[in-house]
């Protein structure tokens, strides 16, 4: 069985170059398990040769594997810290015309609320985010941006009302917003990482690496960002290595690079 799941490990960095070597084996075998008994296939061979014919299950396993738990404003707190002192030290810095990545997107929520936030301080036109994620479906709702309200149950009332639309029981955010984001396919193990950034936001994601992809992640980021740059990690996270890495710790999740 192990030698079919290496079997399998391989198959899908082939079809995907999604690296499945790099997350916790243990919990992604899991996953993949269950997808598999729910199709009611026997065996990783049967299931690669699926994936394989059937484009809507190929999709539909890209998406159950870059597992995507996402929400607006999520850890308000944080968010308060950024709006208070994150975002007013980068604009001293380095000026309005701020670099912002948001890698791991998800469904949007996280870029859509950099802008949001970024709106405090700024006019609309002069904000941009660069946010990327694995999943194409995924991309796919984030750039359609129509969410649940428990979705956008954190975000400032002042905000939900001035920048989404309800529709129905669903709330849509306007194109003002959507406008000010730039979605690209993107996967953290494999591509090339952006230069030159002045704040990276990666949040809730890692935890599903082993610690060697953590690491080599952690260490693109920093490489990633300009000298003063501030990363943004979520609350399920830490970098217990940070000075070696090459960071500052400013909190509990923001590091700054020195």
């Amino acid at each position: 069985m192990a030698y079919d799941y290496e079997y399998f490990k391989k198959a899908i960095y082939d079809m995907t170059k999604i690296d499945l070597g790099a997350y916790k084996e243990k919990q992604m075998k899991r996953r993949i398990d269950t997808l598999i008994d729910k199709h009611k296939i026997v065996g990783y061979e049967n299931y690669v040769a699926l994936l394989k014919t059937d484009r809507e299950k190929f999709e539909e396993f890209v998406s159950y594997l870059t597992i995507n738990v996402s929400e607006f404003y999520r850890n308000p707190e944080q968010w308060d810290f950024l709006d208070k002192q994150v975002i007013p030290e980068l604009l001293k810095n380095f000026g309005n015309n701020l670099k912002i990545w948001s890698a791991a997107c998800s469904t949007g929520d996280e870029p859509y609320s950099l802008v949001m936030a970024l709106s405090r301080h700024l006019p609309l036109n002069q904000i941009k985010i660069f946010a990327t994620d694995i999943d194409k479906q995924i991309l796919a709702k984030a750039k359609l941006g129509l969410y649940s309200a428990k979705s956008v149950e954190n975000v400032p009332k002042d905000l939900k009302a001035k920048y989404f639309d309800v529709v129905g029981g669903s709330y849509k955010i306007k194109d003002e917003i959507k406008s000010r984001v730039e979605f690209k396919q993107h996967n953290l193990l494999k591509d090339d990482f952006p230069k030159d950034m002045h704040l990276i936001v990666c949040r809730n994601v890692l935890i599903y690496f082993t610690e060697e992809a953590k690491e080599q992640i952690f260490r693109q980021f920093c490489q990633s960002l300009k000298s003063q740059g501030i990363l943004f990690i979520g609350s399920t996270e830490q970098i217990t290595n940070y000075k070696e890495i090459g960071f500052q710790r400013k909190n509990s999740f923001y590091y700054d690079k020195p």
